[in-house]
């Protein structure tokens, strides 16, 4: 049979001082002379007491010492995207600074962690789709203090937020300058179904997710008719299947469908046992959008499988800012975005709620940087 762990009461008779001396002394923070501290802690040693029970204190304090960081994606999923990876490495920096415990609950509302359930003081909510916003209003049910990182700011909900519009923009201004006219857009997920194939207006219409509109918003300021393709998500294998439907057409088709109405997603099948050829040069764009770094990866992978060059017969920008080398040879030409300071950010932001002060939202500011992945439209 275990033992009762020993108690600060007996570490504190045994030392022949009060329980609040004792706490002190092991706290090191209040006025406990040098001697009394090591005849309580040489007492401790003795009785093989290591502290107070963290979590009888959390019980005391009607505090737990966690944070949460609550995403809609799986933890393998999001270890997969260096987007993620880097906003969490922020988070951590400030939560371990701050002394205190990180909590990841994947999968909103679906894990065994929930937002309604996981023992946490406050939560970070990364995502911007009706279930994040579903999280909000619980976590506003149970009193907890609540960041949200990527979704638009609201008069009640403190955001970290980022120029998603803007430097959507300025990459189709740069493509626009280079002489390019035929452009299509890889987008991210908007709805959340893992959907693939062209965006449609009912399908816009009904979209959820204000990152990907926001990042389509800002390229249609320049080419107000571009066509899209949507996405299961940001990972190569997407990109790739996009840049597929985009720019290839299986060996004997003679009318080819307009992009992206790839005339059914079944000439492109996912397992990629269709063997492709290269669409009519007048029937593919001369330039892609990507919506992040890794679709534009995948976008370019497909490409040189056709044989259709980048930068020379193709042009592909990417968002993130983040490293591809380790997936293709190329300096990509993309939008950095700052995501471990938005991870900072955003701690330091829960941080503050947790000492009952408001903090005002942060904006973030994205970099072009001029790769090697595009260049002028070819004649």
């Amino acid at each position: 049979m275990v033992g009762k762990r020993p108690t600060l009461a007996a570490v504190a008779a045994r030392a022949q001082v009060s329980v609040s001396t004792a706490s002190l002394a092991f706290s090191g923070s209040g006025p406990v002379s040098e001697s009394t501290r090591e005849r309580v802690l040489a007492a401790a040693k003795e009785l093989d007491y290591a502290g107070p029970d963290p979590r009888a204190r959390s019980l005391r304090r009607g505090k737990s010492g966690i944070v949460a960081v609550a995403m809609e994606e799986t933890v393998r999923y999001a270890f997969r995207d260096p987007v993620m990876i880097a906003f969490l490495d922020g988070i951590a920096a400030e939560i371990a600074a701050a002394e205190l415990a990180l909590l990841l609950v994947p999968e909103i509302g679906h894990g065994p962690a929930t937002v309604e359930t996981a023992s946490m003081d406050a939560a970070i909510l990364i995502g911007c789709s009706p279930v994040v916003m579903e999280s909000v209003e619980i976590a506003r049910r149970r009193s907890l203090p609540v960041v949200a990182l990527g979704t638009p700011p609201s008069p009640e909900l403190p955001a970290v937020t980022l120029d998603d519009r803007a430097a959507s923009t300025a990459l189709a201004r740069h493509l626009a300058d280079l002489g390019h006219s035929r452009v299509a857009v890889v987008g991210l997920e908007f709805d959340g179904s893992k959907h693939r194939g062209p965006l449609t207006p009912a399908k816009e219409a009904a979209a959820t997710v204000q990152v990907s509109l926001d990042r389509l918003h800002g390229v249609r300021e320049v080419y107000p008719d571009v066509p899209v393709f949507v996405t299961g998500g940001s990972l190569v294998e997407e990109g790739w299947h996009a840049g597929r439907a985009l720019l290839g057409l299986p060996a004997g088709i003679t009318s080819p469908p307009s992009v992206p109405d790839t005339g059914g997603l079944d000439l492109f099948p996912a397992d990629g046992s269709v063997e492709l050829v290269p669409r009519p040069r007048e029937h593919r764009p001369t330039a892609v959008i990507a919506q992040s770094d890794l679709l534009a990866a995948g976008v370019i992978r497909a490409a040189e499988e056709l044989g259709i060059a980048v930068p020379q017969d193709l042009s592909v920008v990417g968002f993130d800012g983040i490293r591809i080398d380790t997936v293709i040879p190329h300096d990509l030409t993309t939008m950095v975005q700052p995501a471990t300071d938005q991870g900072r950010a955003a701690a330091r932001m829960a941080l503050d709620l947790l000492d009952g002060v408001v903090p005002a939202d942060v904006h973030f500011r994205s970099t072009f940087h001029q790769g090697a992945t595009t260049a002028p439209v070819s004649s």
